[in-house]
């Protein structure tokens, strides 16, 4: 791989896929409504399904409402290629991107809109998600093409949102799980209900800020919010250099299945004068070359968010530890 073909300052973007009814508005309406205050860019099909507070919308133009909260929420239009140029060139320009893909698209096409050459300098793909109604999973078995469609829009997919668990018992809940591991390899999978998942996991926005998420202690702090359930956290923290190809390496075949999302910034034995910046969501994971150390003392933090429970500390720090530079 190589590690300077990215850069640090593109806006990323994340599609979410699902069929009909999953969630994904349900999800998008938590976003456009939320006091995070993030400058995060939502593009939707129809502005009909938004369920926006009328005090947080502070100006509406032809195919955009902007929000007090710094969220602007855009209908695609014809040309998607138009509608991404004409957000990332707003005067405030977001953030972070979200796209709701059409129930019944398939991401493969969507996403290659985001790899042109012209955007490449100015946006990057950080993840395709997708949102999967546990109860209604099976309905319609007359229809095989439908299965067919909810497994491409999972194959491509870095991490799965399975919604609706709180309508399913747990018997139905690993028949879904089952299907699904069966299928694919390595799957992400976060159970949720009415899509209340927490934006660390979702987004991956701004500067690297270990306190955010863990502190420097290595110990697993608990998640800020009410998110229906406890997601685990670790943070890593060493001043000796680690190896990108190591890690890479690592992070492809060790990671274990209940890390959902992990990122920070690296000191890196190839590029000892520049920081390397960390992010993986689901089973995405991209290095970066960053911002020079510019006489701040070269220093790798980590933070990783899991399923509840799913973080061994020990296991994890051996794992990061091994990629050190010798």
């Amino acid at each position: 791989m190589d590690f300077s073909s990215t850069t640090n300052n593109a806006v990323p973007v994340t599609i979410l896929t699902g069929f009909l009814g999953a969630g994904k508005t349900t999800l998008l309406n938590r976003i456009l409504n939320g006091s995070h205050g993030l400058r995060v860019a939502v593009l939707v099909n129809d502005f009909g399904a938004i369920n926006i507070d009328t005090e947080l919308i502070v100006g509406v133009e032809d195919n955009a409402i902007s929000l007090a909260n710094g969220c602007v929420c855009c209908q695609i239009r014809d040309d998607l290629v138009q509608t991404v140029n004409e957000v990332i060139n707003r005067p405030e320009n977001p953030e972070y991107i979200l796209l709701e893909a059409s129930g019944v698209a398939d991401p493969s096409g969507i996403a290659m809109t985001f790899v042109q050459p012209n955007f490449l300098d100015r946006i990057r793909l950080d993840s395709i998600i997708s949102i999967v109604d546990c109860e209604q999973f099976f309905a319609y078995p007359e229809y095989p093409g439908l299965q067919e469609l909810k497994l491409r829009q999972i194959g491509f997919s870095d991490m799965v949102i399975l919604n609706k668990v709180d309508l399913v018992d747990e018997r139905q809940l690993q028949e879904v799980k089952d299907w699904i591991n069966n299928r694919l390899n390595r799957v992400r999978m976060v159970d949720s209900v009415q899509c209340n998942v927490p934006l660390e996991i979702l987004l991956s926005v701004g500067r690297f800020d270990p306190q955010q998420l863990a502190g420097s202690d290595g110990e697993l702090h608990p998640m800020k919010g009410d998110h229906g359930q406890t997601f685990s956290t670790w943070s890593f923290q060493t001043d000796q250099p680690l190896s990108l190809e190591a890690l890479r390496e690592m992070v492809k075949k060790q990671l274990p299945g209940s890390i959902y999302r992990c990122k920070g910034v690296v000191f890196a034995a190839e590029t000892p004068e520049q920081r390397a910046i960390l992010q993986i969501v689901g089973r995405r994971s991209d290095v970066s070359l960053g911002e020079p150390w510019d006489g701040d003392q070269p220093l790798t933090q980590i933070v990783a968010i899991g399923a509840p429970g799913g973080i061994d500390p020990e296991d994890l720090s051996s794992k990061f530890e091994a990629c050190i530079e010798i």
